[in-house]
């Protein structure tokens, strides 16, 4: 397995892995447009109160969430092609994201909310439908090309320096949306998105042929037939069992959950809680978002190789959480002259925790295949995508929670377009109440949950030492030879 089944498919050469590494902008550029401004589309454009543009993202997101461990299951199956599982996938994916950011709703259903709620719900859901069936794929797949400890991480690390620029790209071009209606419209931007995912997609799917190696069926084997859940449900019975697991799977809930929090409030935080034009600010905002991204991505890889990858994640999500809370303190529009300094501090601590948390959060994930397959593994089985599969799962019901708390928040401090037949995309709000609540949600509330997220990797005991004494005992199993659980006690009930 690993590094073996790479060489008898093929080598997994730099160029191969470069290629693959590309294949997150197809995700990367949708997931960020998406959680950073569709509730501000859905809340402005298409006039969606903010309660249940919340909602809309909510149940998009948690439908997504659901399907995840169904298609890691699919995936898993002997015979199952992931990488034509990821080239279906694309262009459905890309053409219902175009349709979520146009105006149709507003155009069919301007009398009634109710039904433009229900519209954009089942569109949401088909874009993440889609999208679940190229990322369960596109994540396992690692995880049966290479064991290395090291390996996986510097993958990770060319995936998330790649993703450093989706990310500025899936907040850059939306950033230059005419608030007053005219010239670029979030459609006009969804579509050259798309374009741009699509390509990316066929990239990766091209650098995987002659590398990855469609497991067969064993001599015997039983194969599962049509969603499986039953299987599902006992495949995540047992890996909730593995010690680690629930601590990793919480941390990484209230991680996405603050994260998503502040993301998809960006936009109000620039407006009313700094205080800035919103074109000029947000890309101010965005602009340091990517160079943060991109600086901190190999700055933690190389902390990651000389300690490891909780303690590197510790480390920057505490700065990041902790530093949340000055801004609140001394004012979220202070200014220098007439600069206002949040524009650089507010995106600098969002995205040290954000390259931190997806730098490593997959490979993290990866670990947990090996464990699987000490403690449940038979004859060498393994569960690449559905154990990949169960921390998405999580990480979207987190996102999703974090954003329908955001819309609640703001409609419970007041906030509310339905009502404004302005042609400015923003009105102008003066209440200090509101102001305050659009401050908080940027700051103190996902400062507290990330401080939440962190207990629990605090708790999460999977560090290197650990992994390696874990191999160690594998590769004795794999070779059935005698082996023991003596000292992965931390690791193993």
């Amino acid at each position: 397995m690993g590094k073996k089944q790479a060489s008898a498919a093929g080598a997994f050469t730099g160029r191969k892995k470069l290629g693959y590494a590309f294949g997150i902008a197809s995700e990367s550029l949708l997931y960020n447009m998406y959680y950073t401004y569709f509730l501000t589309f859905l809340v402005q454009v298409v006039k969606i109160s903010p309660e249940f543009a919340g909602v809309v993202i909510f149940i998009s997101i948690a439908w997504d969430a659901i399907t995840d461990p169904i298609l890691g299951n699919i995936s898993d199956r002997p015979g199952v092609n992931k990488q034509k599982l990821m080239l279906k996938s694309l262009l459905p994916m890309c053409v219902l994201f175009v349709l979520a950011w146009s105006t149709l709703g507003s155009t069919l259903f301007s009398g009634s909310e109710a039904l433009r709620i229900v519209l954009y719900t089942v569109i949401s859901m088909g874009i993440w439908l889609f999208y679940t069936i190229y990322t369960i794929p596109y994540y396992s797949v690692i995880a049966e090309l290479t064991e290395d400890y090291d390996e996986r991480t510097k993958i990770r690390s060319v995936s998330s320096f790649i993703n450093a620029f989706c990310i500025g790209l899936g907040n850059i071009l939306p950033a230059l949306v005419d608030v007053k209606g005219e010239g670029i419209s979030f459609l006009h931007v969804a579509l050259l998105i798309s374009v741009l995912a699509l390509a990316a997609g066929a990239v990766c799917c091209v650098s995987l042929r002659g590398v990855y190696q469609v497991r067969q069926p064993k001599p015997g084997e039983h194969v599962s037939r049509g969603l499986g859940t039953r299987d599902t449900l006992r495949s995540f019975a047992e890996i909730l069992k593995l010690k680690p697991v629930k601590w990793f799977l919480l941390f990484v809930f209230f991680f996405l959950a603050g994260n998503s929090m502040l993301q998809s409030n960006l936009s109000y935080m620039v407006v009313y809680a700094i205080g800035t034009e919103y074109n000029d600010g947000i890309a101010i905002v965005i602009a340091v978002l990517v160079v943060t991204l991109a600086a901190t991505v190999p700055l933690v890889t190389k902390i990651a190789e000389k300690t490891d990858r909780r303690t590197t994640c510790l480390i920057f999500i505490s700065v990041a959480a902790l530093g949340m809370v000055i801004p609140r303190l001394v004012g979220m529009d202070v200014s220098v002259g007439e600069f206002k300094v949040m524009l650089v501090v507010m995106p600098f601590l969002l995205g040290l925790g954000l390259s931190t948390f997806w730098t490593f959060f997959y490979s993290m994930s990866y670990d947990i295949v090996e464990l699987d397959e000490f403690v449940n593994g038979k004859n060498g089985e393994r569960r690449e995508s559905i154990i990949t599969s169960f921390p998405q799962l999580v990480q979207k019901f987190g996102s999703a929670t974090g954003i329908l708390a955001q819309g609640l928040v703001l409609g419970a401090y007041g906030y509310n377009t339905t009502a404004d037949s302005g042609s400015d995309t923003f009105a102008v709000i003066t209440d200090k109440h509101i102001i305050d609540g659009m401050a908080n949600v940027s700051t103190v509330i996902p400062a507290a949950i990330l401080v939440v997220s962190l207990v629990f990797l605090l708790l999460y005991p999977f560090t290197r030492k650990n992994y390696n004494r874990l191999m160690e005992q594998l590769r004795l199993k794999r070779e059935g030879k005698p082996y023991s659980a003596e000292g992965l006690e931390k690791l193993v009930r």
